[in-house]
């Protein structure tokens, strides 16, 4: 099972896009997919149709009264599962830091998972944090989205430097360009250089559309609703070079 985290230090990215359309694109693979909505707004489980309620909410997950799998609920597609976030989450900090291992919490969360699913997809808040600690030891992959702007190209830098500093587990980060304005300049100029200067920003950037904006309307990933249009292609693309980074072996058959 591999983990990847949709993950920024910035909000406002398009993380829950990211995650949302990765995990259905897997999924349609046939890869046995779960994603988890780890931020309080719910947007992820929102734009699934499923209530952003947990029974206990976050603090149950976290101290094991609530086994993961059984708070883990069905998406209208097949193979991709959804474990929902509610507003509670916006304690589990402080639920983390009254565990035994607060920083490796979450892996140990999703250890049971290994033999059901391929691939668990993290959508995660905006943040540096005990949580974000947490999925930086989880994930083998951190998929981080970009505005291509000089404050995003510094914010990561600050999360390579933060991913360095760790002393075990060290995830893999791929960057790339989200919501790209190719009527900016700056935009053009920084999608360009970038990537020729480091390994760890993907070649696919995805355009700002308002497709994607209308996910929130549509309740589906823009992979789903429009899956000819150009966002869905850019998403498709991302894919690929995703599953290449993450060393995806081919889905089972049958799955």
């Amino acid at each position: 099972m591999k983990v990847i985290a949709a993950y920024n230090i910035k909000g406002g990215v398009g993380k829950t896009a990211t995650a949302v359309n990765i995990a259905y694109l897997a999924a349609a693979d046939g890869y046995r997919v779960l994603l988890w909505d780890l931020d309080p707004q719910a947007a992820a489980s929102f734009l699934f149709r499923v209530k952003p309620r947990v029974k206990g909410g976050g603090k149950a997950l976290i101290a094991g009264k609530r086994p993961v799998d059984l708070a883990i609920k069905a998406t209208d597609f097949d193979h991709l599962d959804l474990l929902p976030a509610d507003f509670t989450y916006r304690n589990l900090d402080l639920h983390l830091d009254g565990e035994r291992k607060p920083v490796t919490r979450l892996r140990s969360l999703l250890s049971p998972l290994r033999r059901e699913y391929d691939l668990v997809v993290l959508d995660c808040p905006p943040s540096i944090s005990l949580l974000s600690e947490n999925v930086l030891h989880a994930a083998d992959l951190l998929l981080v989205p970009l505005i291509p702007t000089t404050l995003s190209v510094r914010t990561l830098d600050q999360l390579t430097d933060f991913v360095a500093g760790l002393d075990a587990h060290q995830p893999r980060i791929l960057a790339f360009f989200s919501m790209i304005d190719r009527r900016k300049r700056l935009h053009l100029q920084i999608a360009e250089e970038l990537p020729a200067g480091r390994g760890d920003v993907a070649a696919t950037a995805i355009p700002a559309l308002s497709t994607i904006e209308r996910m929130s309307v549509q309740r589906a990933p823009v992979t789903a609703s429009a899956p000819r249009g150009v966002a869905a292609r850019s998403y498709r693309e991302l894919w690929a070079e995703v599953r290449e980074r993450a060393g995806l072996t081919r889905a089972r058959p049958g799955s």
